[in-house]
Parts: structure tokens; sequence; C-alpha cells
């Protein structure tokens, strides 16, 4: 029983991570501009069929076809900002939000002609024997993805609180009115936010694409785990991301093993309807406050 549990431990925590990066995705670009943005989903899916196309079937380096991914995911998200959010004369909430599902809608179809409807699949990074840790498999797949999401929680700490670009982010996202007028582009901020945001969901499915089978459509269900996860965390919150997307994971992988694997699905909602009865603010975040 006891190896058991550590296996479903090791799969929600290789889960859990990948969640944790689409999570993060959501949280940088509400925390700078109050916007959440469902076509995150699609991000990852472009940044796992990009993976594969340019590492499997154009044969570059594994480094090489990792940025590239990463950048062109990003670049699709400056694309976004700049045609179809930018240019909204009247930026009401509702409006920005069924923006970015017809953009989801859109990324989609494009994504179907370029790939076609078939599944598509990566190879591991390496091709080491997985670890026996206590009876239990831990595949190095799986340390993989779990060193990299470290590496990337870790660089963007350190981009918000050592760097004058994160810190005036920084600033946007607590008040977006008083940094413009001490003199932050708040529009290149918010153009910023979208291109880290999209990347974020480009890094997440590089790093899905070796454990699982990416088609066009995989984007949407990836898209709400991760918004589940930011929620769950507290969203705007980057640490609360990082604990919504284990704690989301973990808990997935002990419900498929412990109880039914119908319900590998449905406990993110789940999770999402308790954590907005309980706590809408999440784990980590901040309750809100009321002047009259």
């Amino acid at each position: 029983m006891v190896q058991e549990i550590l296996q479903y431990l090791f799969s929600g925590v290789t889960n859990g991570a990948i969640y944790a990066v689409i999570a993060l995705g959501f949280t940088m670009l509400f925390s700078t501009t109050s916007l959440i943005n469902f076509a995150q989903g699609e991000f990852v899916m472009l940044g796992a069929m990009g993976l594969i196309t340019l590492w499997k079937g154009f044969q570059l380096p594994l480094g090489v076809a990792f940025l590239l991914s990463t950048l062109g995911v990003a670049g699709v998200g400056l694309l976004m900002e700049r045609l179809a959010i930018r240019t909204v004369r009247k930026p009401h909430p509702i409006v920005l939000v069924i923006i970015t599902i017809g953009a989801s809608i859109l990324l989609k179809g494009i994504a179907m002609i370029a790939w076609g409807k078939d599944a598509h699949s990566a190879p591991a990074f390496s091709r080491h024997p997985p670890l026996e840790v206590a009876g239990a498999t831990l595949l190095f797949q799986s340390l993989w993805i779990i060193l990299i999401v470290v590496a990337v929680v870790l660089a963007l700490q350190a981009f918000y609180r050592k760097s004058l670009t994160g810190k005036a982010m920084q600033a946007c996202a607590i008040n977006r009115k008083a940094a413009s007028l001490i003199g932050i582009p708040s529009e290149k901020m918010t153009l910023l936010a979208f291109a880290l945001s999209a990347g974020m969901g480009g890094i997440g499915g590089v790093l899905v694409a070796p454990i699982t089978m990416s088609s066009y459509d995989m984007g949407m269900l990836l898209g709400l785990k991760g918004f589940c996860a930011a929620m769950l965390g507290g969203l705007g919150n980057s640490w609360g991301a990082v604990l919504g997307g284990m704690l989301l994971g973990i808990l997935e992988a002990m419900g498929v093993g412990l109880f039914s694997s119908s319900l590998k699905d449905a406990i993110a909602f789940l999770l999402l309807l308790g954590i907005l009865y309980v706590r809408p603010s999440g784990i980590l975040g901040e309750k809100a406050i009321h002047r009259f």
C-alpha cells in the first residue's frame, strides 16, 4: 500500500508541476492586467506541437527546439495583445474575456489545419533508466519536469525582485494608474505580461509533450486545470499558483489511484467549486477589503 501511494505521489507531483507552470501563466497576466486569458490552454497546445515539429520533425537539438517553441508561443501572445486586445475601443472585462475565448477557437482551428486531427508524440528528454525508490518507479522525465519548473519559478522570482522591468510590472499590478503617473509605460508592461504568460503556456506544453499524446484539441482541458490550480492557490499570487498546481496534481493522482480513474477530470472542478465556496480568494490569495 505504501509503495502504491508513493507511486501515485510521484505521478501527482509530475502533473502538478505542469499545472503549476500553466497556472503561473494565468497569474502573471491577471496580476498585471486583471485579465483572465482563456486562450492559455491553446498556448500549451502550441508549445507541445511546436516541440514535436522542431525536435522530432526537423531533428533540431532538444535545447534549441525547447527555446524556439517557447519563443514562438510568446510571439503568438504578443500578436494576440497587439491585434486583438489593444485594438478594443471599450475594454470592458467581459468583452476582453470573450475575445480570449474567440482567440482560443481561432488558434485551435489553425492548429487543426497545420497538424491535422491525429495525435502526435515526443520521446523523453533522456534515455536514462527509471529510478527505484522504496519499490516505486520514478521516471527521469519526471525529474526533468520538476527541475525545469523549479528553475522557471526561481528565474521568475529573480526577475520580479532584481530587475527594474520586473519591479515595474509589479507596480502596474499594484496600481496601474499610479504606475503610469510616475512614468512606467503600462502598455509595454501589458505587452510583456502577455508574452511571459504565453511563454509559460509554451513551457507547459513542452513539458507535457513527452508524457502524453498531443493534438490540436488538447489545450482546453489543460487550460481549465491550470485555471483551477491558479484559483485554488490564489489568482494573482505566484507561489499560490505553484501550491495550487501541486495540490491539484497530487489530489488528482490519489483520487485516480485510490478510487476511480473516472474522477481524474472531475477532481479539478470539484476543487474549484469547493475553494470558491469556502475561500474565493484562494489559499494564498488576499481577502477582498470593502470600504463603505
